[in-house]
């Protein structure tokens, strides 16, 4: 469960807001605005040095009165030092200002990393479904797939020339005839 920063509004005082003078947290947090009387915007800014590492959606809040809000502050979950700073909460277009100290320290060792098994580092086993099936085969004679695709284009060509006795299918399947035979002299050599 995130940390939570809850700010009482209107609950003394209207418009008044209270909250703690500090506030830590290990890193995103929400913040429960709370209105104890009618509906107000309430105005959230993080400080520069705290901006660097926390940010919000909105800064701008409507909060409807006799109702609770929650603003969800996004801390980098990537840092690698302690950050701190201030958190300005002004109720009522500066009715109201209240500044919240915030300190967000440096993780430790083991938070937020991965960790890595040490299988991670051996080579993963062969996975090949089918080993010395007919894709290896295949794969190390290349020149047994060319050769079956040659013999099916001529025969292919031959069923063409003997179905419609055209000159010109016959010369298509000539020119076939000739690829086929380059290609087999290729392989060949």
């Amino acid at each position: 469960m995130p940390d939570e920063l809850a700010v009482h509004i209107s609950r003394e005082k209207l418009h008044a807001v209270e909250a703690p003078t500090g506030f830590e947290t290990d890193g995103s947090f929400d913040i429960r605005l709370v209105n104890h009387d009618t509906a107000l915007h309430v105005h959230l800014h993080v400080g520069d040095s705290l901006s660097s590492v926390a940010r919000m959606d909105a800064t701008n809040h409507y909060v409807e009165g006799n109702s609770e809000q929650v603003v969800r502050v996004e801390v980098a979950k990537n840092r690698t030092e302690a950050a701190s700073g201030k958190l300005k909460i002004v109720s009522a277009y500066g009715a109201a200002t209240r500044f919240v100290d915030v300190e967000v320290p440096a993780p430790t060792a083991g938070s937020g990393g991965v960790e890595v098994d040490e299988a991670l580092g051996r080579p993963a086993p062969d996975t090949d479904p089918d080993p010395g099936g007919l894709g290896s085969r295949l794969s190390e004679r290349p020149g047994l797939l060319v050769g079956a695709f040659g013999l099916l284009a001529l025969a292919i060509a031959g069923v063409s020339v003997a179905v419609s006795g055209s000159p010109v299918v016959t010369v298509g399947a000539l020119a076939v005839l000739c690829g086929v035979a380059v290609a087999a002299l290729l392989l060949l050599v």
